[in-house]
């Protein structure tokens, strides 16, 4: 069997987004372009990946940092067979090559999995689309017979050939030796002076190289991007998909046309997702967890039956059954809440361990701490976990109380069942069931007189 490489070209300048970042490096569904691209391409199981670059090139290799990939400098924009041309030296003459797009970021992995199975000695397959208005695209020339023979660019095109709606998309996938023998009989004798790929279209009608054509599920999934609309067009239709899989899947969406899925988002049975709510890298809900209006939820698991108020944003944190979060909190990176705990409004916790039935209500910051079971915690209490070069945890035994308005400077540890009075400033351990008290001492002061303005 042969092996799979992908050349993806990436070179384009992308003038139309008026943008000093690449095209292909401008973000659909939190992703550059290109990584669609790329995660698709591996998906089939592309044993090479060959990317193009020319413009912003550095921008492109340092923007997708560590992924495997192997780079090709296309230097002038001497058109797609160029292009391809400057990929060719690193691949193997055994092996199936598959043309992507940089820019064409949703075409499906079962599409591409259909034109590489249909390579073989005898034929190569091409990716072809029905417009109603296919103006300029390329056009696919057919005989009598119905077999591919060539296609026409728009500005090559007659005035017959440019009736024709079936086009090009540019993808097509066939052996790589052939590539290497078609390459270097390109030229640039057309409208725009450039070496096209499509020309290889024609040399193969002309070898009787069978040439099967496959076509997307949508045109969308070949839509390539070219200005902000395009990308803004393709933005929608990818998010709707995502939306009718999730309610496809048992879950309720407030407004489908108002969710954003910038990654991998699993749902479980009845789960609930009001508008306007974004969920980013991989997030988990189980059964009937519910998110309120404008949520933002990042690389975390919501435990079944949690109620996620609205304006409330969640990151990296694991979250239990039944629990109750916000309106407006926020769960930063390491925060773990057990079962029953609740995380009211204006609360920020990071690297927070919350115990079975434990409260932190209102107003309230905790960091590096860990909270045993049926602990409840005041308005305006601060864990002071940072002292300006290191941070220090704090320790909260089961059943502690803390009084509003206190600070808790770590390191310290509260013994279980022990109270802490409003308006406290602990610095030190507290035994269990003790009552820790830390303020200044009260004065009332008689004939207190207020200042008043001095008159200019």
């Amino acid at each position: 069997m042969n092996s799979l490489e992908v050349i993806i070209l990436a070179a384009g300048q992308g003038t139309r987004m008026r943008s000093a970042l690449p095209k292909v490096m401008h973000k659909l569904a939190g992703k550059p372009l290109v990584k669609h691209v790329i995660d698709t391409a591996l998906s089939i199981g592309a044993q090479k990946i060959h990317t193009v670059v020319g413009h912003g090139a550095e921008q492109v290799k340092t923007g997708l940092g560590e992924i495997a990939v192997h780079w090709a400098l296309q230097d002038k924009q001497l058109g797609t067979g160029h292009a391809v041309a400057q990929a060719m030296p690193q691949v193997n003459n055994n092996s199936v090559v598959l043309i992507l797009y940089g820019d064409v970021p949703l075409v499906k992995a079962a599409t591409l999995q259909n034109l590489v199975d249909s390579v073989n000695d005898n034929s190569m397959a091409l990716l072809t689309v029905k417009l109603p208005n296919p103006t300029g695209y390329g056009r696919i020339l057919r005989n009598n017979e119905g077999k591919v023979i060539a296609i026409v660019e728009q500005k090559d095109a007659n005035v017959e050939q440019l009736l024709i709606d079936e086009v090009n998309t540019g993808i097509l996938a066939v052996h790589a030796k052939k590539l290497n023998e078609w390459l270097p009989k390109l030229s640039s004798n057309n409208a725009q002076g450039e070496y096209y790929l499509t020309d290889i279209i024609g040399m193969a009608a002309n070898e009787n190289l069978h040439i099967v054509t496959h076509h997307p599920d949508h045109a969308m999934d070949v839509e390539g991007v070219n200005n902000r609309l395009q990308l803004n067009a393709l933005e929608r239709f990818y998010q709707r998909q995502k939306a009718d899989e999730l309610m496809t899947n048992g879950a309720t969406l407030a407004d489908a046309s108002r969710i954003d899925v910038r990654g991998n988002l699993k749902t479980g049975r009845d789960c609930f997702i009001d508008i306007n709510c974004i969920f980013e890298g991989n997030v988990e809900l189980a059964d009937n967890v519910s998110i309120g209006a404008n949520c933002h939820i990042i690389d975390s698991k919501i435990g079944a039956g949690t109620i996620i108020k609205a304006n409330s944003v969640v990151e990296e944190s694991v979250i239990a059954e039944h629990c109750d979060i916000g309106p407006f909190a926020r769960l930063r990176p390491g925060t773990q809440l057990a079962n029953k705990a609740k995380i009211g409004n204006f609360v920020e916790t990071k690297k927070a361990i919350l115990g079975e039935g434990s409260k932190v209500n209102h107003l309230t910051y905790i960091g590096d701490a860990e909270i045993g079971k049926d602990v409840n915690v005041g308005a305006g209490t601060i864990t002071c976990n940072y002292d300006g070069a290191n941070k220090f945890k704090t320790v909260l035994g089961d059943g502690v109380f803390i009084g509003s308005n206190s600070s808790l400077v770590a390191p310290v540890n509260i013994g279980a069942g022990a109270t802490v009075g409003a308006g406290s400033v602990i610095t030190g351990d507290v035994g269990d069931n003790q009552l820790a008290v830390a303020r200044g001492k009260q004065k009332n002061i008689d004939g207190w007189k207020r200042p008043v303005k001095i008159k200019k």
